[in-house]
């Protein structure tokens, strides 16, 4: 598994739920690349015209609440966004990004919430622990993944770590 990344930031506020993440109209969809021309559409309509491959998303606590939706993690997978960054996740956001392989969730401080900006350059060392805004030419730690979660990201998803034992 790779384990450093590199990308930019997309920052957004605390409370982002799932009925912002995927609007509930969108819900019937299954194809990914369709979910990803709407991804955060209930909050920034110009979110798929910025984002680029390997990009973040950085935003307040409580990221993901809401409904229990697969599709908010799935669309912005496929939107191009590698991870999230926040100080908490929803309970079910974060096991879907996870089980799913769709993206990773990173728990950070809320300090390192307030200090990275939007279209700052960052990159994540896994290994490490730590984010270094490329930017600012600041490091940040990351709190660490618990092993088996650790284990489910190596594999790829909840699916193939499984298939593995």
């Amino acid at each position: 598994m790779i384990t450093k990344f590199r990308g930019r930031v997309h920052k957004y506020r605390e409370n982002v739920d799932t009925d912002v993440i995927i609007p509930g109209k969108y819900l019937k969809e299954m194809d990914p690349l369709k979910l990803a021309q709407h991804a955060l559409e209930g909050l920034d309509t110009e979110f798929v015209k910025k984002v680029k491959p390997g990009d973040f998303i950085v935003a307040g606590r409580n990221f993901g609440c809401g409904s229990s939706r697969e599709h908010a993690p799935i669309a912005l997978r496929y939107s191009g966004i590698k991870a999230v960054l926040t100080p908490s996740f929803a309970r079910i956001f974060y096991r879907n990004a996870v089980d799913g392989g769709h993206l990773i969730p990173i728990e950070i401080t809320n300090e390192t919430y307030e200090q990275i900006a939007d279209g700052d350059e960052i990159e994540i060392d896994l290994e490490k622990h730590t984010v270094v805004n490329i930017t600012q030419e600041t490091e940040y730690g990351i709190k660490a993944f618990p092993e088996l979660i650790m284990k489910i990201l190596e594999a790829g998803s909840l699916f193939k770590y499984d298939q593995m034992k």
